[in-house]
Order: C-alpha cells, then structure tokens, then sequence
C-alpha cells in the first residue's frame, strides 16, 4: 500500500467524483426522494447546469499518460476498485455513474451498476459468479428468461441448478441447499414476490440456511430479484440477502419508455461484477441514464398511487363472482407463513398481482380482449395499467409440467395497476369480466 495520492501517482489533480454535497440537514439523515434531486450531481462541473447534461461520447481524454495506465489498473481489475476516472463508454460515464450512485442510495447499497437491460444484468451477475461445473441454487418460479438462462443456457456449459419454491419453509430451503452443497454453489439466486404467482421467498430463512450450511469466508453470495416491489416496499439487504438486481424498465423506469436493469450490493460483489461488465460491454447508455435520473424523481409518488390503486381494484375483483382468486400481497391469510414473512420483509403489497379468473384460457383471454383502459401487453411498473397472459406469453417457454407445478395456469392474468383514476380502472374490469 501507498500513502501517495493522485496527483503523486499521475501529476494530475484527482477527478472531482461527483457526491452529494448534502445528505443531512440539522442531524437529520435525508429520505431517498430527497435525494433524489441532486444528490451525485455537482452543477459547477456542468457549467451550472440545473440537471446533468447527457453526455453523448464513446471516450474521454485523460489528463496525460500516467493517468490512462492508471485508470485502466482499475478497468482491468490489475488493481481493486475500478477506474479512477472517465475511460471509455463501455466502462463508465457521467450520467451512469449519477444514475449508480443514486440507485444505493434507496436500498443503502455501498455500490451500484446499472446495464442495458435487467436480463443483461441478471446474465453479467450469472457470468461473474458461476463456472462449469458449479450450481446455482434458486427459488421457483422465475422470470422466464432467467429460467432459460440458467437451465438451458449456462446448462450447456456444465453449470447445474436446484430450486425450492418460493415459499419454501426453513426445512425445505435446508434439504435443497444441503444437497446443493456436495459440489460448488457459486450463487442462491432469488425472486420475490415471484413472477407471476405472486409468492413470497423468505430471504431471512435462506440467509439463516446458507450460513448454518456453508461454513467460512466463501459463502455462496445470495441474490435477488427485487423488481416486483423494490425500492419502496421491500429492501431485501436489510433482511440478508447480498446482491439486489432490478429491471429498472419497470418501476424505476416507470414511464413504460426505457429498457435498463441495475444491480446493487456490496463493493465486494459489485467489483467482481463490474469487471465483466467491462469486458462484454453490458452497460446501459447515456440517454437511457439520464432518462433514469428523471424517472428516480418521482419514483416514491408513482409507487404511492399505485399501490392506492391496486388496494381498490382487487377489492372490487376479489368479490367479483367470476373471479376464483386474487394473487395480491394485502389479501394474505392472516397466521399463514405468506403473511409472516410479508410482515417481516414488506412496507407494502405492491401494484401488480395475479388475478384468477373461473375458467380456462378462453375465459382469460375475453377478459384481456376486452379492456379499454388497461392495455394488453407485457411488463408491469409503468404508469398506465397492463394486463397479460403469463401461460400464453411471458412464460410460454416454460415446459408445461413445471408451469403447472409452479401454479402458472391458464387463468391466471397478471395485472400491473398504474396511476389512472381508480374507479375508472374498476369500470374497466367490470365490463371486461361481462365477457368471461
């Protein structure tokens, strides 16, 4: 180690890393929506401008030449930490580095990467962590991309899979993990509430597992797919998980106009991931950054009305006489183990669920047919309310039997409520459910 700073290393004054400038006030700690307005953002290093410029440029000049090996020392990984500086686009710039700071910041991660997409995300995550010939243990069901990920694509190269459902108990999470655990575990990879059942994973339990289980320093990571109800009503570091992933196409997004994914956790893990980031070239761009920053604004107030929403509309379905089931996390049994950890984990059930409608495929498929306001499509988290078929569309390519043995049946709807009047989406269902 060296005492030696910057500018004694390269001869050039340090780069100004954006930080915010103010995170208390009068002792006390600022709220994520705060922050949101400026925090990693420094006008004077923008000639004053209110917002961050978007930087449209594949590279950046350094200094001199000493700087350059300097930062790619840290791009390499040939030293910890990353680059001390702006490099090249497929590594870092401006707006996705503001856009990563203030992504911590709702969940208190140390650090952050944002990527193209939540699948190139969930798939740099994957790649950083496993080899040939290590397992990846996960809840069930996932996405249905990550599924294919895991079971059809790393499964080519030697990496193997177990997994439990989603609502798993301590014994059942124990007997998967404990026979995961005569060969490799490189990852326990979870998602909750599941897509699209709605199940919730005990993240305390499978933390409390991998630790009775795996003894050491080399602990297999746990990450999570925090989508469905991050960052406002579940933040799943608190409740021990390492490594929290995000599409943030979906509510931080939350205009139904950008494609982008994060991942958030430890500087540990994130360096480890940002080095193949840097390698395969997976992070998100500039425009889509700064589109972002916008998005994280109101991101408390969109999440709000929603989740106002959503509590309307499944009460108006759940008494509705074509409807077998509502899949939402306010209407869990009370004593049931569902509501135990929804007590522990969550501030709030959310504003998508999983609507069971009596019947089959036809039955579902003359109520999505039939909205007016509620479009037919996928994805969930934006501000207008959309309904899809899960069986039909989403996770179509999930074998058959495994779709039924996950609870994806063909009456089932997903439904992601937006910020539109209440009683007009009601209205809307009321109609639509007069063709079921």
């Amino acid at each position: 180690m060296t005492d030696e700073t910057e500018a004694d290393l390269t001869g050039a004054t340090p780069r100004r890393r954006p930080k915010a400038d103010v995170d208390t006030v009068g002792g006390r700690k600022l709220k994520p929506a705060t922050l949101m307005m400026g925090h990693g953002f420094v006008p004077a290093l923008s000639e004053g401008s209110l917002k961050p410029p978007i930087f449209l440029t594949s590279t950046f000049v350094f200094p001199n030449a000493a700087a350059g090996k300097r930062h790619f020392e840290g791009v390499t990984g040939k030293r910890p930490g990353g680059a001390e500086g702006l490099v090249y686009s497929r590594f870092n710039g401006p707006n996705q580095e503001i856009l990563e700071d203030r992504l911590g910041v709702w969940e208190g991660a140390e650090d952050a990467l944002a990527f193209s997409s939540g699948m190139s995300a969930i798939a740099t995550l994957f790649l950083s962590m496993v080899k040939p010939g290590d397992t990846i243990v996960h809840s069930g069901p996932l996405y249905a991309a990550t599924e294919t990920l895991i079971a059809r694509i790393l499964g080519r190269f030697g990496v193997h899979w177990l997994d439990f459902p989603a609502g798993a108990t301590r014994e059942e999470i124990d007997a998967v993990l404990g026979k995961a655990a005569s060969g490799n575990v490189a990852l326990i990879y979870l998602e909750s509430p599941a897509n699209p059942t709605n199940a919730l994973v005990d993240v305390e339990a499978v933390a409390a597992s991998r630790d009775a289980i795996f003894k050491g320093p080399n602990k297999p990571p746990i990450a999570i797919d925090n989508t469905f109800l991050g960052p406002l009503w579940a933040q799943p570091l608190k409740q021990g998980a390492d490594i929290v992933v995000y599409s943030l196409t979906k509510y931080a997004g939350g205009h139904s106009d950008l494609v982008a994914g994060g991942v958030l956790g430890s500087k540990e893990h994130i360096n480890t991931i940002r080095l193949m980031r840097n390698t395969i070239g997976t992070i998100c761009d500039p425009n889509t950054a700064w589109m972002l920053l916008r998005s994280l604004e109101t991101l408390e107030l969109r999440m709000s009305r929603a989740g106002e929403n959503a509590v309307k509309v499944c009460e108006f379905l759940r008494a509705h006489p074509k409807v077998e089931h509502v899949g939402y996390l306010g209407f869990l049994e009370e004593g049931s183990r569902q509501a135990d950890i929804y007590r522990r984990h969550c501030t709030g059930a959310g504003s998508t669920f999983s609507l069971y409608l009596k019947g089959g495929e036809k039955e579902a498929f003359a109520f999505l047919d039939s909205l007016k306001i509620a479009k037919l499509a996928v994805s969930l988290g934006g501000t207008e309310t959309l309904a899809s078929h899960p069986a039909g569309m989403t996770h179509l390519s999930v074998p058959d039997a495994r779709k039924q043995a996950l609870g994806i049946t063909d009456n089932l709807v997903r439904i992601s409520i937006g910020v539109e009047d209440a009683d007009d989406l009601i209205a809307d269902f009321e109609e639509a459910l007069k063709a079921v």
